[in-house]
């Protein structure tokens, strides 16, 4: 119910391009966000998700954040992680268009699930190091597997829990970190107060599911206020976190 409301709000306040008054976001939103090309690369997507969908095999599973709305069970099949937890294709597509648009060298994902983003973005550019992080040992081995057979090279899997091995990436630098896998405000709150050690002033900053809860909210209009945030956008399912230091700093809603 909660997120119903909150889409009703963002509804009657999101605009599209045309509210959109600063060039690098108008540029974004119609280049990227609105580009209605169908890539040749979005049937490998598709297909990914396909094989995923008839998978029936048992995982067990161990989780660390907030846990999954619609599955309570400690044992799931790859087909209903892939119907209920995993990217939608829309999210999918959109990932590969934004790693395409930015062309990030590294990127950081904190939750790889079945990999369905990650296959996407990495399917964006084989050029791009990307490292990914999941909680859970069963599902890691899955998708590392899983990477293997789709020949993804450029992706590094890591296993543990997201505060113990992001303290030991922060020598690096990311271009684009996807936080994707614990729904809690406090630990949100965390991993971006950790992870900014790590940002250039182009980096991008993804948050998945700020509506997931009235917390999860709450750790978005938080790290909105943020001093070395000048430019976000709210697209309902993601909130999208720029650092540009030429940016005057201002907050857009959109829909996608």
């Amino acid at each position: 119910m909660y997120q119903i409301i909150q889409y009703i709000k963002f509804l009657i306040r999101s605009t599209n391009q045309h509210g959109v008054h600063s060039p690098f976001v108008y540029n974004l939103v119609t280049r990227c966000f609105y580009d209605k090309t169908n890539y040749d690369v979005y049937k490998y997507i598709l297909n990914y998700k396909k094989d995923l969908l008839k998978n029936k095999t048992n995982i067990k599973i161990t989780d660390l954040g907030a846990g999954s709305q619609v599955m309570k069970h400690k044992e799931r099949s790859i087909s209903s992680m892939a119907k209920n937890a995993g990217s939608t294709l829309k999210k999918a597509k959109l990932l590969y268009r934004l790693v395409n648009y930015f062309n990030p060298e590294n990127i950081l994902e904190l939750g790889t699930s079945l990999g369905i983003a990650t296959h996407a973005m990495s399917l964006a550019n084989q050029e791009t190091k990307i490292t990914t992080i999941e909680g859970c040992p069963n599902i890691s081995e899955f998708s590392k597997a899983n990477f293997k057979k789709h020949h993804l090279n450029n992706i590094d899997v890591k296993i543990g829990d997201f505060s113990n091995i992001i303290n030991r990436l922060l020598s690096n630098k990311y271009d684009l970190i996807f936080f994707d896998g614990n729904h809690q405000k406090e630990a949100t709150l965390e991993y971006f107060e950790t992870l900014l050690q790590t940002i250039n002033n182009d980096s991008i900053f993804i948050f998945d599911d700020i509506y997931w809860s009235k917390e999860m909210t709450e750790a978005w209009k938080s790290i909105k206020q943020h001093p070395k945030v000048t430019v976000t956008i709210d697209t309902f399912f993601w909130g999208f976190v720029f650092f540009r230091k030429e940016q005057v700093k201002e907050h857009f809603t959109i829909r996608v």
